[in-house]
């Protein structure tokens, strides 16, 4: 890249972005809960400057954000609120986890989003229907067998999907300091991981408690391996039964109107099957709290999605996780007791292919690498596009020297207007379509600099 002088405002020609740099941005976007460890002072790149701060809104959406908490104070315990449902089965493979709970702050959609997670208004009602089951390796608990679906009911069929299903879709419950929740999983590989969201065992903390109820009323514990706030996944490793995991398929390959199959515990009702259609692709969805959102370039489906749900399968009709249901939208002032949402036909989920590359990295290190191009957000800007920032908070430079942006030529106060094309109007509407990429991608910006545009190619960095 060409040096330019300090304060120089014509037009210069840029670099077309160098493949092959390994510098890493070491400031994660957004700050971490309170049970994460405290986020490192630097601002965070290719995000807002002030992270305490709300991305304001670019579309009309004016409702307000509602969290679904599913949050309760105590698990009682004594006979369960009604029978058991009946186990169901599922063929093997690779699979994904999904939806939770939280806030959702600077959404780009024109409705409130919710985090789909929690135990809800009867979390806590869940009773205990087994002792937990030692550890050590050595499966304690029988599997889950298939449901009479399986063999009764055409192959491809709803039911047939489902009770193929189920035995690799699990409850989670959560105990920790401040109390417990409760979401879904399923179970991703042979050797006992399971997927779920990161808000749905965010609470557990340090001295906290996973259990994990199979479909057939077992419960055995888990231990979580690895979380992701920002791409809201987290990986429950489970001990005390042998379980089979779920076949996953590409995201990449769906289309709108596909028929899918969501599969949690809504409420604290496991083993909770529902239908609908692929509504929409590519949803800018940003749920979370101020200091601990998420970015998800979502799969929007009208698939009953309730609290509870999160971290639970969506499937397609070839019984594959195409998707990790994560959150749902809320119509302003509705609630489900607690100030929770529910299900209004519009839910949201993790796509699989960016699930894959998230839950292999938990696994192996326990934390996920996100893609960034080096930049510090106007939160404030109301024009067309995104604005880079005067500046970084606490006098940092707006654009990091060593990132992808400054190779690229991007300087302060420079509008991105279009990403590979498509225009951008809100900064979560671009982190969360940077996110959606890999480290090493090549991607194209199209950038206004005093009324000219030009497309600029730069390569993303990882920053953990």
């Amino acid at each position: 890249m060409s040096e330019r002088e300090p304060g120089t405002e014509d037009w210069q020609p840029w670099d077309r972005g160098r493949a092959g740099d390994d510098t890493e941005v070491t400031a994660p976007v957004g700050e971490p809960g309170p049970t994460r460890d405290p986020a490192p002072p630097e601002p965070t790149w290719a995000h807002s400057p002030e992270p305490t701060q709300p991305v304001p809104a670019q579309s009309a959406a004016t409702a307000p954000y509602q969290p679904i908490s599913g949050s309760w104070s105590a698990m009682p315990s004594g006979p369960p609120p009604g029978p058991l449902p009946s186990p169901g089965a599922h063929p093997s493979g690779p699979a994904r986890r999904g939806p939770g709970w939280g806030a959702l702050v600077g959404a780009t959609l024109a409705a409130a989003l919710v985090a789909g997670t929690g135990g809800g208004i009867v979390g806590g009602y869940l009773a205990d229907r087994a002792g937990v089951a030692g550890g050590g390796g050595v499966p304690t608990a029988a599997a889950p067998t298939p449901g009479a679906g399986a063999t009764s009911r055409p192959r491809g069929s709803i039911a047939n999907i489902a009770a193929t299903a189920l035995p690799s879709v699990v409850t989670l419950k959560v105990q920790g300091a401040d109390g417990g929740s409760t979401g879904s999983g399923w179970v991703y590989d042979d050797a006992g991981h399971v997927v779920t969201n990161n808000h749905v065992v965010e609470s557990v903390g340090v001295n906290g408690k996973v259990t994990v109820v199979l479909s057939n009323g077992k419960q055995v514990s888990g231990t979580v391996v690895g979380t992701d706030a920002s791409y809201d996944l987290a990986v429950v490793k489970v001990s005390g039964a042998r379980l089979a995991p779920l076949p996953v398929g590409r995201s990449s390959e769906v289309v709108v109107g596909d028929q899918v199959i969501a599969v949690g515990a809504p409420l604290g009702l496991d083993s909770t099957v529902t239908a609908g259609i692929v509504s929409a692709l590519d949803r800018p969805v940003t749920p979370g709290g101020e200091n601990d959102q998420s970015f998800i370039n979502a799969i929007q489906t009208d698939a009953a999605i309730n609290p509870g749900n999160s971290g639970g399968p969506l499937l397609d009709m070839a019984g594959a996780v195409i998707g990790v249901n994560s959150a749902i939208a809320a119509i302003p002032g509705s609630s489900l007791g607690g100030g929770q949402s529910g299900n209004i036909g519009v839910g949201f989920a993790i796509p699989s292919d960016q699930v894959t590359t998230t839950v292999r990295q938990l696994i192996a290190t326990g934390k996920a690498v996100h893609p960034v191009i080096g930049v510090y957000l106007d939160t404030g800007y109301q024009g067309e596009g995104v604005r880079i920032a005067d500046e970084g908070p606490r006098g940092a430079p707006a654009v990091d020297p060593d990132g992808p942006a400054a190779k690229a030529g991007l300087r302060a106060g420079d509008v991105i207007v279009a990403f590979e094309g498509a225009p951008v109007s809100d900064d979560g509407e671009l982190v969360v379509k940077i996110r959606a990429r890999r480290v090493g991608d090549s991607v194209q910006l199209t950038v206004r600099r005093s009324g000219r545009e030009q497309d600029v190619t730069m390569v993303l960095q990882g920053s953990q």
